[in-house]
C-alpha cells in the first residue's frame, strides 16, 4: 500500500511537472500566437492540427526577435517553408542576390532540338 502511495505521488508530480510546462509554453510569443491565431499558414493557407503543429512557426514581421508586443501584431504564423522563403527574401534585400552575375550566363551552344522539325518532316 505504501508503494502505490508513492507512486500515486510521482504521477501526480509528473502531472504537477507537465502542468507547469504547458504554463510556461503558453507564456512564450509562440504558445501566445497559437492562441491568438488560426492554425494556418499566413502565406499559403496550408491548415494545422495538433498532428503538424511543430512545423507552424511564428515570424516576427520586422525580423526583430525582440520585439514581441502582447497584441501580437509583429507576428504572423508560417509554414516552415514559407518562413524560411521570407527570411531568404529578406537577406536577398539586405545583401543583394548575385542575380547580375547569374544573368551573364550564356549558356551552352550546343541546342538538341535544333534539326527536330527537319527529322519529322521524313
Amino acid at each position: 500500500m505504501a508503494n502505490n502511495n508513492q507512486q500515486m505521488t510521482a504521477s501526480e508530480r509528473i502531472v504537477a511537472e507537465a502542468r507547469k510546462h504547458q504554463t510556461d509554453r503558453e507564456k512564450t510569443y509562440r504558445g501566445q500566437a497559437l492562441k491568438m491565431y488560426p492554425w494556418v499558414c499566413g502565406r499559403c493557407s496550408r491548415e494545422f492540427t495538433n498532428a503538424n503543429l511543430q512545423e507552424l512557426t511564428v515570424h516576427h514581421k520586422n525580423h526583430n526577435h525582440d520585439d514581441n508586443p502582447t497584441d501580437g501584431s509583429n507576428w504572423e504564423l508560417l509554414c516552415l517553408y514559407c518562413h524560411d522563403n521570407e527570411h531568404s527574401k529578406y537577406e536577398e534585400m539586405r545583401f543583394g542576390t548575385g542575380k547580375e552575375e547569374a544573368k551573364d550566363h550564356s549558356g551552352g551552344t550546343h541546342s538538341p532540338f535544333a534539326s527536330l522539325g527537319d527529322l519529322l518532316k521524313k
